[in-house]
């Protein structure tokens, strides 16, 4: 487990991200903390827009972030991440291309960017910056690649059970709603699927 996210400092954020993805020296910790940028968001504000260039990565010390975008005139959710999670518009920000997503918090949150430009500076110097930086892109990539195969090949029950233990925190914290959407499920099979695992359960 990591430490705290109540109340953390930069130098908290720092220590958290290399416990998690990189060894670092106390001087490494030093340029870590140097590229972090704190923000706050309220409930219901948009962090990215569509038609934004993504130029961050959104490391989430409290609340929780959610990543959509429309389709046929509706929302369709693609990413939500709590604390301890990164959310990024990986496409928008290696191609510095106006992106098709738009993340919004789902709760007040506090968030840290990790500017991309800025980072990648640091990671020429420093070859456990780098590893940070080659690890999370990779989770990012990995986690895309679950969430696609869990839709493409799992019943609707096995979709659900598999969030539940992945990201349990999500499942108590988010709306019904954009937990349905998000499984690629209406509300009323969330409903049937959520009793169904409850008696498995017992």
């Amino acid at each position: 487990m990591g430490i705290t996210t109540v109340g953390m400092t930069p130098r908290d954020v720092a220590r958290e991200l290399a416990r998690r993805y990189s060894t670092m020296t106390h001087d490494e910790l030093d340029v870590l903390e140097s590229v972090l940028v704190p923000r706050k968001y309220q409930k219901g504000e948009i962090i990215l827009k569509e038609g934004d260039i993504c130029t961050d990565l959104y490391w989430i010390t409290k609340g929780m972030l959610r990543q959509f975008y429309y389709k046929n005139g509706k929302e369709l959710t693609e990413h939500m991440a709590t604390e301890n999670h990164i959310v990024m518009c990986i496409e928008s920000l290696f191609n510095e291309q106006p992106t098709r997503l738009q993340i919004m918090a789902l709760e007040p949150s506090i968030v840290y960017l990790l500017p991309r430009t800025r980072l990648e500076q640091v990671a020429m110097k420093s070859v456990n910056i780098q590893i940070l930086y080659r690890k999370i892109l990779e989770e990012s990539l990995i986690q895309s690649q679950i969430h696609a195969d869990m839709l493409r090949f799992e019943s609707a029950l096995d979709r659900y059970t598999k969030l539940v233990k992945r990201q349990p925190q999500l499942v108590l914290r988010a709306p019904l709603v954009y937990i349905a959407n998000y499984l690629q499920m209406t509300p009323e099979t969330l409903s049937r699927v959520r009793n169904a695992a409850l008696l498995e359960d017992k």
